[in-house]
């Protein structure tokens, strides 16, 4: 690690606001990773709440399926028709969904030090940190790895040198990029269906890559 994440290491662990949570601090196992996934009523970062968090641990190449979270998450206000027909929660279906503490409690005893993985990532991170923050009184403090970034390496990598230059267009919808990388799609808009396929996508292009 070098001198400056050690740094922000030690200042993030002195602010902790729980130290019972400085595991989140501890070295993260080698070679494992957590891919996660989160349902929401909408996408206002500031305003719409957490219903349902997916998430899967890696370990190397394996998704490990029988390590996995599920929860519902009963929000303080009803979920708005418009998000019921993307991701098919009701009001009823999340009502006996844990409380928010609760359940990032429970995701933060799963995913414990080690990196995240996700498609469009930042959306779900700050939605929990908005959670998180009178838990922790910060924001998760594991490195992040985006899915759809590994993908623009991937395909760029593949353009003719004229073609390699910033902002290429190339097609980063989740459901173009499991068709390219030849992976099998889940139901979509369903938190741990999301994240195994994160996961997959994930490890595929890490072979590509070579490691």
């Amino acid at each position: 690690m070098n001198p400056f994440a050690c740094l922000r290491r030690a200042w993030l662990q002195y602010h902790l606001a729980d130290p019972a949570y400085a595991f989140l601090f501890d070295p993260a196992p080698p070679d494992e990773w957590v891919a996660l996934d989160c349902e929401t009523t909408g996408l206002n970062r500031r305003s719409d709440e957490i219903i349902a968090i997916g998430a899967v641990r890696i370990a190397g190449n394996r998704i490990l399926t029988s390590e996995r979270l599920e929860l519902l998450v009963r929000p303080d206000k009803g979920v708005p028709a418009d998000s019921v027909r993307i991701h098919r929660l009701r009001s009823a279906d999340v009502a006996q969904g844990l409380p928010i503490t609760e359940a990032m409690g429970q995701l933060l005893r799963f995913i414990g030090s080690r990196p995240l993985v996700g498609y469009f990532l930042e959306f779900d991170v700050a939605m929990l940190n908005r959670a998180l923050w009178p838990l922790l009184g910060m924001g998760l403090p594991q490195p992040k790895i985006e899915v759809s970034a590994l993908y623009y390496e991937h395909k760029f990598r593949q353009l003719p040198p004229y073609q390699q230059q910033a902002n290429a267009d190339i097609d980063l919808r989740f459901a173009t990029l499991m068709d390219d990388l030849g992976l099998p799609r889940r139901d979509a808009h369903d938190a741990l269906n999301d994240a195994v396929m994160a996961a997959l996508a994930f490890i595929k292009l890490r072979q590509l890559r070579g490691g």
